[in-house]
């Protein structure tokens, strides 16, 4: 690990963005089935990056997020008509901020902070307004630029090559351990926001620094 972390890197679903909060949309329309449906969406919808990059059939993040949400619905039994999936897409454009995101961004002055993210840049200047975090990072950062999704080495080169700070001197945060590994592969200094006590991929990638929170991260920048 190197001594000095120039600039930060953040995975925006699932890492400062609860892709769960829209269980409670989901719950509206199909009662007691919210976590489920959650659950079945967001488990598609990142099969459907990986199989869409290997088949080299790139379709953006928010028709991928539709895609997904149409195949949770068959495969549980759920109806849902137009209107329906126009509301629960709608959803990922307000996810709810992990509690602790703002204040540990706030920590982090002093250093460049950017977003890199499967998302399309629309979906993502929708939910970065919709949390206030405008003027928190110096760039926000889409698979969209070069038509593959996480963890191609490809996106994870938008770092250095638009931040103008070496590989080595980035680090990179993300809940997700898949991503955390494809950033240290391709030489990213790896931080995982291990929340949910998972056991780290088993992909021969370098060790990650592991916290809890985002909270946690500050203290081991070094």
């Amino acid at each position: 690990m190197p001594d000095r972390i120039d600039a930060l890197v953040f995975d925006a679903y699932g890492t400062l963005f609860d892709v769960h909060s829209v269980v409670a949309a989901c719950d509206r329309r199909f009662p007691g089935r919210g976590r489920e449906l959650s659950q079945a969406w967001r488990a598609k919808q990142l099969e459907y990056t990986w199989l869409r990059s290997l088949m080299g059939r790139y379709r953006d993040f928010w028709g991928v997020t539709g895609d997904a949400l149409g195949w949770a619905c068959r495969s549980l039994g759920l109806d849902c008509p137009d209107a329906v999936r126009r509301e629960l897409l709608d959803a990922y454009l307000r996810l709810d901020l992990f509690p602790e995101v703002r204040g540990a961004l706030a920590a982090l002055g002093g250093r460049p902070l950017a977003i890199l993210s499967n998302g399309s840049p629309e979906m993502l200047g929708a939910v970065v307004r919709h949390a206030g975090l405008e003027r928190t990072f110096a760039a926000v950062l889409s698979v969209d630029a070069v038509g593959t999704y996480k963890p191609h080495p490809s996106v994870y080169e938008l770092a250095p090559a638009h931040l103008a700070v070496a590989r080595e001197r980035i680090g990179f945060v993300s809940s997700n351990g898949w991503d955390v590994a494809g950033a240290a592969t391709f030489g990213l200094v790896p931080f995982w926001v291990n929340r949910a006590g998972a056991p780290a991929e088993e992909l021969g990638q370098p060790e990650a620094r592991v916290v809890r929170g985002l909270d946690e991260l500050s203290p081991r920048l070094g």
